[in-house]
């Protein structure tokens, strides 16, 4: 079966998404757009952290709400994403920033402990924020997320080029991964958007998704300053006491042995890889993705 068939298939047989209720909550004097499936009495529930850095939630609604079935689901807009304020000063923003953000929403929510789900950029978030929360979070979920360290993000984009052909080649490669140095929220949206095919084990399945050109001036100046500042977040994962699974596609454009490192550095965790998937296993795998994750979490 193609991966198309599998998610067509999936789809028609998984649940109706549920309702995704949205509000807003004071944390850290912003405003964030908060959205929240039904809650399930006695089940624990899970925050879902999306990546991609200049995005809303709607990178992981509805692509995550066969988990609703067994917990509330939590999404939220980063600030100065989606719905929710822009910081003062946005050009300053760092990834510490979301970080922190995200205990604070945990507290205004008034809820003593949740799960944290993590994808991509989402992850590494989610590691920093279970890190300075250890009483927090319970169950830490990492979906295909970034390395710890930079070189996977320095050859990202040749790795990218060698997975396209003809115009969707050439599109990206008129893109100089230098420039993402600078803060631009037009050009980092741009960037993103011919970038987005590449990350697909299934060519044929990845054309059936793109997503929206998404501008964000927080965003981008965290994503640019990660990219021209470099990253060490080796040190507050070895911090982390939440129960750890790491789900990673074996053809993600991140390769496996970022994973592989940092599940010998988050304390007792777990790795879990998707065969045939890329860096949404979610999509491409999610019989094999949604018993990996259900399992764990319960």
């Amino acid at each position: 079966m193609s991966a198309r068939d599998r998610f067509i298939a999936f789809r028609r047989s998984a649940p109706r998404a549920p309702h995704l209720e949205a509000g807003t909550v004071d944390a850290r004097g912003l405003q964030f757009a908060v959205y929240r499936t039904p809650a399930v009495p006695d089940a624990t529930p899970l925050l879902c952290i999306n990546g991609g850095m200049v995005y809303s939630h709607i990178l992981l609604w509805p692509a995550l709400s066969p988990l609703a079935a067994r917990r509330q689901l939590i999404l939220y807009d980063q600030r100065g994403r989606g719905h929710s304020q822009s910081p003062p000063g946005a050009r300053a923003a760092r990834i510490e920033h979301d970080a922190l953000d995200v205990r604070a929403l945990r507290e205004s929510l008034g809820i003593a402990e949740w799960d944290i789900l993590g994808h991509s950029w989402g992850g590494a978030i989610a590691i920093l924020a279970a890190a300075e929360d250890p009483d927090g979070v319970r169950n830490l979920v990492l979906v295909d997320a970034v390395g710890l360290t930079p070189e996977w993000l320095v050859a990202l984009h040749d790795a990218a080029l060698t997975r396209l052909t003809g115009e969707t080649r050439a599109h990206l490669a008129s893109y100089d991964p230098l420039a993402l140095h600078d803060p631009e929220p037009g050009r980092q949206a741009e960037y993103n958007r011919a970038l987005y095919p590449a990350w697909f084990h299934d060519g044929e399945l990845g054309a059936m998704f793109s997503p929206p050109l998404a501008r964000s001036e927080t965003g981008a100046a965290v994503v640019a300053r990660l990219r021209r500042e470099g990253f060490d977040w080796r040190e507050p994962a070895s911090r982390i006491r939440a129960r750890t699974l790491l789900v990673h596609g074996r053809s993600d454009l991140i390769p496996l042995a970022q994973a592989e490192r940092t599940a010998t550095i988050i304390p007792g965790a777990r790795l879990r890889v998707i065969p045939d998937a890329g860096h949404m296993p979610f999509w491409e795998q999610p019989e094999l993705f949604f018993t990996a994750v259900e399992e764990f979490l319960a």
